[in-house]
C-alpha cells in the first residue's frame, strides 16, 4: 500500500460550486464562531492531547471551543446529546471521534442539514461520507508498518503464532483498519479487508477484545494463551492494551518469547518501546488532527470552503511514523529517543 502525499487542507471551488454548497454562509467574525470537540472520553491521554491541540488553536484564532466527552468508550448517548447541544448553540462545526461510527450517522446528518461542518477525528464514520471530512492517521498503513516490522524481525514467519488484541467485536472502522493492516503487513491473506476474523491462516491463534484498556489487554492475552501457550506475535489496538498484554505474559513467564507491536505513539507507549515492552509502535498525531480541525471550521465559517482529502485517499492524512529501537532494512522508522521529543504532537 502506497503512502499518499498530503494534499492542501482546503480545495479550490468555483463560484458556482460555492453557491451550490450546502450550509454555505456569509463570512462571520472569528469571535462569533463556536467549534465543538466531542471525544470518546476525557481520560484517555490520546483524547486529552486532542483537547490540548484544539484549545491552543482556538485561542490562537479567537474562536470559542466547547468540549464534550463520553463517560466511557462507547458512550454513544453522550455524543448524541453533545451534537444536539452544539446544533442548538449555533455552532459552526463539530470535531468528533465517534464511539459508534454507524450509530451516529443520523444525528450527524441532521447536524449537517442544519449547516454545521462535521469532521471526524481519528475514527472514520461508517459510511465515511456521513461526515464532511475525516482527519486521521492512515490506520491501515499504521497497522501495515508494524506488521512488516514484525515479519522482518521474526524472519521465518512460518513458525508464527499470532494473537490480535483488538478493541471489540463491533467491527469499528479504526479497529478493522489496524487489524487488517497488521495482518496484511505480516503476510496474511486477509480475505475481506473491511472485516476482521474471516481469515483462515493457520498461524492465527485468534483475536479478543480489550476495550483499549490495560486490564482488557491482560485479560485478552490470558484468554488466548489458554488456546495456545506458544503465541509469539501479538498485535494490539493501542499501547495500554499492549502494556496489559505484557503483564499477562510476565505472569506466565512468557514475556521473552513474544514480539508485541501496537499503534498510537503516546509518550507512555514510546517509553515502553524504549524499555523493551513493545517492539514497535506506529505513532499518530492527535494534537495535529484537532488543531487542523479547528482551523478548518474557522475557514468554513469565513468562506464556506470545506477541507479537501489527501491525494488518493478518502480522508486528510495527518501522518504516521514507525517507532522502534530495532530498525529493519527497507522500513523507515525513528528511535524511541526521537519519538519522545514529539509524541502525539
Amino acid at each position: 500500500m502506497k503512502t499518499a502525499k498530503k494534499a492542501g487542507l482546503f480545495g479550490t471551488l468555483t463560484a458556482a460550486g460555492l453557491l451550490a454548497m450546502s450550509g454555505f454562509a456569509m463570512p462571520v467574525l472569528a469571535e462569533d464562531v463556536i467549534v465543538g470537540l466531542i471525544t470518546k472520553t476525557n481520560t484517555n491521554p490520546f483524547f486529552v492531547k486532542m483537547r490540548q491541540g484544539a484549545e491552543a488553536k482556538a485561542k490562537e484564532m479567537g474562536v470559542e471551543l466547547r468540549t464534550f466527552a463520553g463517560k466511557y468508550d462507547g458512550d454513544n448517548e453522550a455524543q448524541i446529546e453533545a451534537i444536539e447541544s452544539l446544533v442548538a448553540a449555533g455552532a459552526k462545526g463539530i470535531l468528533i471521534t465517534p464511539s459508534d461510527p454507524a450509530g451516529l450517522a443520523d444525528t450527524v446528518k441532521r447536524a449537517r442539514e442544519a449547516g454545521l461542518l462535521v469532521i471526524a477525528l481519528d475514527t472514520p464514520f461508517d459510511p465515511a461520507d456521513s461526515a464532511d471530512a475525516t482527519f486521521a492517521t492512515d490506520n491501515f498503513r499504521a497497522g501495515e508498518l508494524i506488521g512488516q516490522w514484525a515479519a522482518a524481525k521474526m524472519g521465518d514467519t512460518t513458525k508464527a503464532k499470532i494473537a490480535t488484541l483488538d478493541l471489540s467485536e463491533a467491527q469499528i472502522t479504526v479497529d478493522v483498519l489496524r487489524n487488517q493492516g497488521f495482518l496484511k503487513g505480516f503476510g496474511v491473506d486477509v480475505k475481506n479487508i473491511d472485516r476482521m476474523y474471516d481469515e483462515d491462516d493457520p498461524r492465527i491463534v485468534g483475536g479478543d477484545s480489550t476495550l483499549g484498556s490495560e486490564e482488557g489487554g491482560r485479560t485478552a492475552i490470558e484468554n488466548l494463551l489458554q488456546k495456545d501457550p506458544g503465541i509469539n506475535v501479538i498485535h494490539t489496538i493501542n499501547e495500554p492494551a499492549a502494556a496489559g498484554a505484557y503483564e499477562g505474559l510476565k505472569s506466565f513467564g512468557l514475556a521473552d518469547q513474544v514480539l508485541i507491536v501496537s499503534v498510537d505513539g503516546g509518550c507512555p507507549g514510546v517509553q515502553n518501546v524504549k524499555d523493551g515492552v513493545i517492539g514497535a509502535t506506529s505513532m499518530q498525531f492527535p494534537l495535529l488532527m484537532a488543531s487542523l480541525g479547528v482551523e478548518a471550521v474557522a475557514e468554513y465559517a469565513k468562506t464556506g470552503v470545506k477541507p479537501a482529502n489527501s491525494e488518493g485517499l478518502s480522508f486528510y492524512n495527518t501522518g504516521v511514523e514507525l517507532v522502534t529501537d530495532e530498525p529493519v532494512d527497507g522500513i523507515p522508522s525513528i528511535t524511541s529517543e526521537e519519538a519522545l521529543k514529539k509524541c502525539w504532537g
